[in-house]
This record gives structure tokens, C-alpha cells and sequence, in this order.
């Protein structure tokens, strides 16, 4: 496994490898990797001759600057997962080096999947997230980027970019990845105690409750339950508990549930936890 911190050294290496016909997966990350994001990396070795996996904690994309300078890392467990996983190359850049000249953003009109949920209450993030998706794939020009379902808006938001810019290659979604209880995995879970955790299942518990409900009941009236639901547990602070359209992120009408998910975000200790279930 190779180690760059440079663009024009990594830039090299797969230039080479593109001149022999070699096929190139690229998994983005801001490290502090768990079992999610080693699947992430384990489908790209299998669909892939090279993976590339970046750790980078985007500064960008934070809306808060609390959150950013909390934000977990452990470089040296990260390689050691990485390089038990196969993968071939890892970026690992300064902020300098990403972005040179400041966090300048280019103009990209991603249209409504930006508006609602995540970009209704961490304004500006889904910017930062397609400038640092658009400087990673313009210069990994991957045939493949694998995203977890975990930040399924966010995924629906790299499709998008991947339009709007005409990339090349194809955005994979995984599935995402959970602890026995159903917590999605996460490195923010990081910064809970053990006692925290086992409360944090409480959200699981409650998107399994919704899907249930959504097949009898009208969306708008399950969502109403489960915010009065969350209203009894005062360590929990919720931000929002949707049924969506999962093409679209427009609030869920209709029968037709196969296109419904339920999304969810919630403070637990100062810590923002998010998830999803398909309908």
C-alpha cells in the first residue's frame, strides 16, 4: 500500500496505471474509519485493479467550526484498517494542498436534493461537499466512487454533481453498515461513552417503528408520532424525522412505498447523529 500527500505524486501513479488499462476505484473518507468504511473499501478492491481511499477532513464542509476541531482521527489505526483491507493507495493531504488558494467555491446548482434535511439545518455543507468530491474525482478521475447509504442526501448530492460536471464513472451506493443494536455506524459514535451508545440505539428503534406504522398510517401523521416520541427521551435534541421520496427528497405521498424513506437527525451529548431506512 502506497502513501501520497501530494497531487502531482498520486496524480503520477495513476496515470501510469491508466496507460495499462487498469481500472480505478475510489473510496473518499475523513478517516477515523470503522467497519463502514472498510466495506466501502473492500467492494472497490473486488470491482476494481486499483483502489484509492482518501482521508481528508474536509473543512469546507462544516458548518460549524466546533464541529469541525472535535471531529475524531487516528491516522496510524486508519492505515493499519486500510492496509488490511487490500487497498492499494492511500491520499492523505494538508488543507494546503487541497485547496491552495482558500475554500473558494465554485457556483453549482444542485437543485432541491441540497434544500431540505441536512441542508436546511447545516447551511452551506452540501457546497463544501461537491468541492472537495469534484477536486478528488478530477484528479483520481475514478471509474468507480463507492459512498455509504448513511448519508444517503449526500449521496443523492454526488450523483447530481456527477451530472452537472459530466464526470466520467459511476457512484456506487453501500449500504450501511450497523452495531448489534442497530446504531449506523459512524465515526462521530466515537465521541460517545458506552452508556451514550446504548441510548443512541433509541433512533433505530424508532425508524423500524415508522416503517412499520408508514404501511397503515399517512407519512405526515407517523412523522408527528415519532417527534413526539423523541419529545419523551429529553437527552435526545431532534432536528428532523422525514418520509421522503428517495429519488427526489420531496416529503412522500402516495402508495407507492417502494420509493419512501424515513431520515432522521438527532443530538445525543453534543454529538449530531443522522440515519435512514428504506421503506
Amino acid at each position: 500500500m502506497k502513501v501520497f500527500t501530494s497531487k502531482n505524486n498520486i496524480e503520477k501513479a495513476l496515470q501510469r496505471a491508466r496507460e495499462t488499462g487498469k481500472t480505478i476505484g475510489l473510496v473518499p473518507t475523513m478517516g477515523m474509519l470503522h467497519a463502514g468504511h472498510i466495506s466501502l473499501v473492500e467492494k472497490s478492491v473486488s470491482e476494481n485493479d486499483i483502489t484509492v481511499c482518501s482521508i481528508f477532513v474536509n473543512p469546507a464542509q462544516f458548518n460549524n467550526r466546533e464541529d469541525f476541531v472535535k471531529y475524531p482521527k487516528n491516522i496510524d489505526a486508519d492505515l493499519e484498517l486500510l492496509n488490511g483491507a487490500n487497498c492499494d493507495i492511500v491520499f492523505l493531504p494538508e488543507e494546503k494542498e487541497m485547496y491552495p488558494e482558500g475554500e473558494s467555491r465554485e457556483k453549482i446548482d444542485l437543485g432541491y436534493v441540497t434544500k431540505p434535511m441536512e441542508g436546511k439545518f447545516r447551511p452551506g455543507h452540501f457546497e463544501g461537499v461537491a468541492q472537495i468530491v469534484s477536486r478528488l474525482t478530477e484528479l483520481v478521475k475514478p471509474h468507480h466512487s463507492y459512498y455509504g447509504e448513511k448519508d444517503y442526501q449526500q449521496l443523492l448530492v454526488v450523483k447530481k454533481l456527477f451530472k452537472c460536471k459530466g464526470f466520467d464513472g459511476k457512484v456506487v451506493g453501500c449500504a450501511i453498515k450497523r452495531e448489534k443494536c442497530g446504531l449506523a455506524m459512524s465515526s462521530r459514535n466515537e465521541r460517545l461513552s458506552e452508556v451514550d451508545k446504548q441510548r443512541a440505539c433509541f433512533i433505530y428503534e424508532c425508524l423500524r417503528e415508522a416503517r412499520k406504522m408508514v404501511f397503515h398510517s399517512e407519512p405526515r401523521k407517523v412523522e408527528r408520532v415519532m417527534k413526539d416520541r423523541f419529545k419523551s427521551r429529553p437527552e435526545f435534541d431532534l432536528e428532523y424525522f422525514t418520509i421522503a421520496d428517495e429519488r427526489t427528497l420531496q416529503p412522500f405521498e402516495g402508495d407507492a412505498l417502494e420509493h419512501a424513506r424515513i431520515f432522521t437527525a438527532a443530538h445525543l451529548s453534543g454529538v449530531r447523529l443522522i440515519d435512514n431506512l428504506k421503506v
